[in-house]
């Protein structure tokens, strides 16, 4: 097995369960934070997203999908134009609203399918490419994709425990 097919395994993971995170959310279970200081299942689900298409674009000199095919439009949160969410603020969490999950689904869709277009393309020796040297060490092209991968099933895990919770609350 070659390390793509790993990959695209692991970030087919991340797309089955956003997917299922949102299934059947209105907008208030979409947008209800647990406590004022907590993220939203929203919120969650736009930033793993924001930060697989920054990263993944980044590292291969592609725009991003959230530019490039006009998702900053058609969200409308107000926020700057790179903004993935890192370090945001309660006020910040607070503008990522949506009135329905397809929204999140579909630019969740939009960046796995450049992510996964170029995966298949992938080929091993790419993986030591360095693609940041702001690092000691650099981070070459493999580490750079398994830590959004990592960093992507952490929030669509916190996006299911705080669903669980609305759930709880509801029942």
């Amino acid at each position: 097995m070659h390390a793509r097919d790993i990959l695209i395994d692991g970030y087919g993971r991340i797309q089955e369960e956003v997917h299922a995170a949102l299934d059947g959310l209105g907008p208030d279970e979409l947008n209800a934070r647990p406590v004022p200081d907590a993220n939203s299942v929203a919120w969650l689900v736009w930033h793993l997203t924001r930060v697989q298409d920054d990263h993944v674009a980044d590292a291969f000199d592609l725009d991003q999908v959230w530019l490039a095919q006009g998702w900053e439009k058609r969200f409308g949160l107000g926020l700057p134009r790179h903004d993935t969410g890192y370090g945001h603020s309660a006020a910040k969490v607070a503008k990522v609203r949506v009135d329905t999950g397809g929204l999140l689904t579909g630019y969740y869709d939009a960046v796995h399918e450049q992510t996964l277009g170029l995966l298949r393309e992938l080929p091993a020796k790419d993986l030591e490419r360095i693609v940041d040297e702001r690092w000691d060490p650099p981070v070459t092209l493999g580490v750079r994709l398994v830590s959004v991968l990592s960093d992507d099933l952490q929030h669509i895990g916190q996006a299911a425990y705080v669903r669980g919770l609305l759930g709880s609350a509801a029942a």
